[in-house]
């Protein structure tokens, strides 16, 4: 029997866990390197924390036109705490600008790592993360062009993620949780895309020893039900492979507007063997989701790259560029470097989705033995997270709640009203 989920149902909050405070503006924290960041007004509410724009401490205000953002949380609570790790061990700005050398990248699309510590506050801790301030998520534009993208621009948010996903994937991480509404432009320029919240990063290697498969009953549909990999559904870790799948998926979607289990989401299982079947014959997948006219074969060899992996095995990233790229040369184009959003021919434009919920990983088990009362709460909450957060759009006094789409995804200008759907519980 499938799981019973209830339609348009909602997260509820752990008893346990506290809503943040707000913070005045000009609230000043400290990190754990003695840095000094001033808080501006929040822009953003997610889960259980508040996300502020900031700036490094000055006797200035801190500015609508701040590069930073500063989630804040109780310390008691977890969310921030899981996300934080991945932040810690692969987003430092060094390690970054360190690989984007190393493999000669003009840019990549993995947010920049600031600065964290604890801040106390009329008798209350708080923990704090800093990292860069980004724009808008996609999401909001694939609804704005009708659900669907343009072929060379879906070739293009491939070949960026490849990059991002490899860097993440040498760094011991998966993300898991790839889609629309995690993929966020820069503020600076909206031809950059980074992919945020990583509240369900998994740590798949940890010291460069891989975990073996094995399936979790309790752990089976983790992710965001359209997206999540074979592996999640059946409740095994995420794995190198499951985030290819993942994005394979996104593709499709972005380019015929709907995958073919969209009309059963309340029921995973469907979607899982929905999947398996996908899988086990591509090319019939692949006349269900394009006409003859429209069917690009280079996904469909992405998909079948992608198939052919292993769960322990190393993802050969160049042979799948190489398979995008001469999607591009089809299309007598090439990644120029610049994304266009113009909606493709007959595109119609879409009523936003509600959004649904989605599954938590177990922490990781390399936590320090100080870090057990957080893990304890962290399992205590697993398995719901509470509904988008609403953030703040700028302009005079009385500033308008609209939504925004992931844990730590800050943007201040041209925030997302809607979500696609998360996984049932």
């Amino acid at each position: 029997m499938p799981p019973k989920v209830k339609p348009g149902g909602k997260g509820r909050a752990p008893a346990k866990r506290q809503l943040a405070e707000e913070f005045p503006p000009g609230e000043v924290l400290t990190d754990t390197q003695k840095r000094s960041w001033k808080l501006g007004h929040p822009v953003g509410q997610g889960g259980f924390g508040l996300i502020y724009l900031a700036d490094e401490n000055s006797a200035k205000p801190v500015g609508a036109d701040a590069r930073y953002v500063v989630k804040v949380e109780p310390s008691d609570n977890g969310p921030l705490f899981s996300e934080l790790k991945f932040y810690m061990r692969a987003a430092k700005p060094e390690l970054i600008h360190a690989w984007m050398k190393s493999h000669k990248l003009k840019h990549l699309g993995v947010p920049k790592y600031w600065g964290s510590g604890l801040h106390e506050k009329g008798g209350k801790r708080y923990r704090f993360m800093v990292i860069d301030r980004l724009g808008t998520d996609l999401q909001k534009r694939f609804e704005e062009c009708g659900k669907r993208f343009p072929r060379k621009l879906v070739l293009q948010l491939g070949l960026r993620l490849l990059d991002i996903l490899e860097y993440i994937h040498e760094h011991e991480y998966v993300h898991a949780d790839i889609k629309a509404s995690n993929l966020m432009l820069s503020y600076s320029d909206a031809n950059q895309v980074y992919l945020v919240d990583y509240g369900l990063a998994y740590r798949f290697a940890p010291d460069g020893v891989q975990k073996d498969y094995k399936e979790d009953p309790k752990r089976c549909h983790d992710g965001t039900i359209e997206f999540t990999s074979i592996d999640a559904h059946k409740g095994a870790s995420a794995c190198r492979r499951g985030d290819l799948q993942i994005l394979s998926y996104c593709m499709v979607q972005w380019l015929c507007g709907r995958l073919p289990w969209e009309d059963k989401l309340q029921n995973p299982v469907y979607v899982r063997d929905s999947k398996i079947r996908s899988l086990e014959n591509i090319s019939e997948f692949m006349t269900k989701c394009f006409s003859p006219q429209e069917k690009p074969d280079e996904i469909q060899k992405f998909i079948e790259e992608v198939n052919s992996l292993g769960y322990e095995e190393k993802p050969r990233y160049e042979t799948l560029a190489c398979i995008l790229k001469n999607g591009l040369k089809a299309l007598q184009a090439k990644d120029d470097g610049k994304l266009d959003f113009t909606p493709p021919s007959g595109a119609i434009s879409s009523p936003v989705k509600k959004a649904t919920k989605r599954r938590r990983p177990e922490p990781e088990e390399d936590s320090k033995p100080e870090d057990a009362p957080i893990q304890k709460k962290i399992r205590a909450a697993k398995g719901v997270r509470k509904s988008p957060r609403k953030a703040m759009r700028a302009g005079g006094s009385k500033s308008r709640l609209v939504e925004t789409s992931t844990q730590t995804t800050p943007g201040l200008a041209k925030l997302s009203r809607g979500r696609t759907k998360k996984t049932p519980s």
